[in-house]
């Protein structure tokens, strides 16, 4: 791509009948969707120079056009077309290809931002983030918890401490206390110390990771805004001036969550020898040192806790504090205290010998049990949120977020159990010379085969209902092509893509059933290891042997399915890393996921928007005040989610001066339902109020994009009739060839959009003459 540091369309001529806002230049500001795109592409020309922008987010232009600004409207036909590429924000390089493993942080921070919308119910909506923030604590304490598992329980307490274990295992032959033949290594307090470095190293890792992300994506300075009065909160928070900047958030959860990382360690350290110091007989000052320790240690989860329960989104005003003293040394004071556990652990204690599980299995219960409450506490605050103001069109009746919370605690099971099984069978071998890991986490591994043959049920629920759906379109389609359908096969085609595209309305309903299912089985699985602690098979035992069959079966595939699908998304991870075509692939799950700013947990994946939405609305607030001209926001897919979301973000006036085109848009269909607090029909409305003019395309066949249904009689303003897919059932004239069917896809390549793009344009004020330059940057203040 060619350079255009000398072509600066924001450059002002000295000659004011060179100004755009008098000759009547027009700009289209086109904004893809998922998966990413060229700039050749989007523009339909191979010669393209950047305007602005960096490698990773950028607006370019045709070469042609790098300086229409300065010349007369009249040479040209339509509006000046410019790109805004952002594709690199989520499938850059290769290393993005990592994040698959923060996918249950990720959902987690979905959760937040599904709440119901709520009017007068400040305190309540303040709580169901409270709530959320907690679930996204314990997938931190989760994660380093599992981690322990493997490196302190696991190698070096079990296998270690076990001779014909650490015989299969060289590498553990220090550890051993038989191979090294008492090595200063060899006592099991030594062990833990320094098998503590791997899930301190995790928590350290996930501290950079989010660090550094913090850097590139949360400190983007938006546009600055006046605040807001308290009382005027708007029908949503995405036009408030600090939404898309959630810097202050994300460093103190940060802070917090990376010291409840490090005090997790310290616990699994500690926890080991001061069981052994209480015992009848043990050393007393040790003892004492131990109750301390343990004793510091709760202070510190409470002030843990304390810190992310204390403050939520500043979202009024840009806040530009970082509570630097606790962001700094609460980490610290954390490291401080795992280095002051490893040195009591590793204290010289004769005649202590490691048998059986590590002490600390209950943390797993205990975590378990908290999550599932809190996901019940939150499904309760959602529901009284969404009685103060019912909307018939949100997704499990505002009960989404707490269904997502839950399905992110699975997934942090299903993985923490994963690895844990995993890595037993592999130092173990065949033989039974180690426990293994918890008892709870076995049982959990045994509730994976039910919940995926209810998946399959689901599966046999959605093909019948797309057979039924496939049925009805074909008599529609032969309807609209009354004397033109004598191809069956054409026929089933157009109706078989039609009945597939509706089947994206059936998905809370799957959710809603799935969800249900993995908190009961959740449920069961903990009570069966608290009442037996023994695994599902050794607690069959003695009972029918259809149950205990059923039992074995149950453990042993749900083991290896867990750990299956471990290795499966790791597998997907590193060849991402290699593939390009894949890399781009999971992109497109991070596009959907990554939209909304991290408000419950700091290690999730950034989110891409505190980038985007800003670039939009710098870059549309400046060019309509140095010219003055007309200005279309064209967005397709996740593109017009962007594209709303920046023109929220505009002052009034500005506002005024854009029109809204969006194609295959899910801003109805699938972010109006499933975050009706923020894209409900209140905020779409207003929406449609503010700017000068909106029209939406979509199509039957389109599984994403669908129609606005504003309330009132607003919706045939913004909404077209369903575009005609394919453009000509048979052979035309105009389509001499068969007329692909398009579903999401190539908008651009329907007569509609030129003429919808032409009515925008001359529905624009041209009159709107340039504003003064005043000097404040931004644009103009409210």
């Amino acid at each position: 791509m060619e350079s255009a540091q000398g072509h600066r369309p924001d450059e002002r001529s000295d000659d004011p009948g060179t100004r755009a806002g008098e000759s009547g230049t027009a700009l289209e500001l086109l904004v893809h969707g998922v998966g990413g795109t060229t700039p050749e592409k989007m523009l339909d020309d191979p010669r393209t120079v950047r305007i602005t922008g960096d490698d990773i987010a950028a607006v370019f232009r045709r070469a042609d056009d790098a300086d229409a600004e300065r010349r007369p409207a009249g040479r040209r036909e339509g509006p000046v077309p410019e790109a805004y590429v952002w594709c690199n924000l989520t499938s850059g390089n290769g290393t993005r290809a990592l994040w698959l493993l923060l996918l249950p942080f990720m959902v987690v921070n979905l959760a937040h931002w599904m709440r119901p919308t709520a009017r007068g119910r400040r305190r309540t909506v303040r709580l169901y983030g409270l709530l959320v923030r907690l679930a996204g604590l314990s997938l931190t304490v989760l994660l380093v918890a599992a981690a322990c598992e493997v490196a302190l329980d696991l190698a070096a307490w079990q296998c270690a401490g076990t001779l014909a274990c650490a015989e299969g295992h060289s590498w553990l032959g220090f550890l051993s206390p038989e191979l090294s033949d008492g090595g200063w290594w060899s006592p099991p307090g030594r062990r833990l110390a320094l098998a503590a470095l791997v899930p301190a190293a995790l928590t350290g890792l996930l501290w950079f990771l989010s660090l550094r992300t913090w850097s590139a994506y949360e400190s983007q300075q938006p546009m600055a805004h006046d605040p807001e009065p308290e009382e005027d909160a708007g029908p949503t928070a995405l036009s408030r001036p600090g939404f898309w900047y959630g810097r202050r958030l994300v460093a103190r959860l940060r802070a917090a969550h990376t010291t409840a990382g490090l005090l997790t360690v310290a616990a699994a350290v500690g926890s080991a020898a001061a069981r052994y110091d209480r015992e009848p007989g043990g050393p007393a000052v040790l003892n004492v040192l131990g109750l301390l320790l343990e004793a510091v240690l709760a202070v510190g989860a409470g002030v843990v806790v304390w810190v992310v329960c204390r403050r939520g989104r500043s979202e009024r005003r840009l806040d530009s504090g970082l509570d630097r003293r606790l962001v700094r040394w609460l980490p610290l004071t954390g490291l401080l205290l795992l280095a002051l556990t490893m040195v009591y652990a590793g204290w010289e204690r004769p005649g202590w010998e490691s048998a059986g599980r590590l002490p600390g299995d209950a943390t797993f219960g205990a975590l378990a049990l908290a999550q599932g409450l809190l996901v019940i506490v939150l499904a309760g605050v959602a529901h009284i949120l969404h009685r103060t103001l019912p909307d018939r069109r949100a997704a499990m009746r505002g009960v989404a977020g707490p269904a997502v919370a839950m399905l992110a605690c699975a997934l942090g099971g299903v993985m923490s159990g994963g690895v844990s099984q995993r890595v037993s069978d592999w130092l173990d071998g065949t033989g039974h010379s180690m426990p293994g890991p918890p008892v709870l986490l076995t049982w959990q591994a045994s509730a994976i085969p039910p919940l995926l043959v209810l998946l399959l049920g689901l599966c046999g629920w959605l093909a019948r209902r797309a057979w039924q759906l496939a049925r009805a379109e074909c008599a529609a389609v032969e309807r609209e092509c009354p004397g033109e359908t004598g191809d069956p096969g054409r026929t089933r085609r157009i109706a078989s893509v039609r009945a597939m595209a509706a089947l994206t309305d059936r998905g809370p309903r799957i959710l809603a059933v799935t969800s249900a299912a993995t908190l009961l089985l959740g449920a069961a699985a903990l009570a069966g290891a608290l009442l037996t602690d023994k695994t599902p098979g050794e607690a069959a035992q003695g009972s029918y042997a259809v149950v205990h069959g059923a039992a074995e079966t149950a453990q042993a595939l749900g083991s290896w399915l867990i750990g299956l699908g471990f290795l499966l998304l790791v597998a997907c991870g590193r060849r991402a890393y290699k593939d390009a075509s894949a890399r781009r692939t999971i992109g497109i799950l991070w596009d959907v996921g990554t939209f909304w700013p991290r408000a419950a947990h700091p290690f999730a994946p950034p989110c891409y928007a505190e980038r985007a939405v800003p670039d939009l609305t710098w870059r549309i607030a400046t060019w309509t005040r140095s010219t003055g001209g007309r200005l279309v926001l064209s967005g397709h897919s996740q593109g017009s989610v962007l594209a709303a979301a920046a023109a929220w973000q505009l002052t009034p006036s500005t506002r005024r001066r854009v029109a809204l085109l969006t194609y295959g848009s899910p801003l109805e269909r699938l972010y109006g339902r499933w975050f009706p607090a923020h894209f409900g029909p209140d905020a779409l409305g207003f929406l449609h109020q503010e700017v000068d003019c909106w029209r939406n395309l979509h199509r039957r066949t389109d599984p994403i994009g669908g129609p606005m249904r504003l309330p009132g009689d607003s919706g045939p303003d913004v909404d077209r009739p369903a575009l005609q897919d394919p453009l000509a059932y048979g052979r035309t004239e105009a389509h001499p060839l068969p007329a692909p069917i398009l579903g999401h896809s190539d908008y651009q390549a329907d007569p509609a959009f030129a003429e919808e793009r032409r009515r925008l344009l001359a529905r624009l004020r041209p009159e709107v003459p340039a504003p003064r330059n005043t000097g404040e940057p931004g644009g103009t203040s409210r």
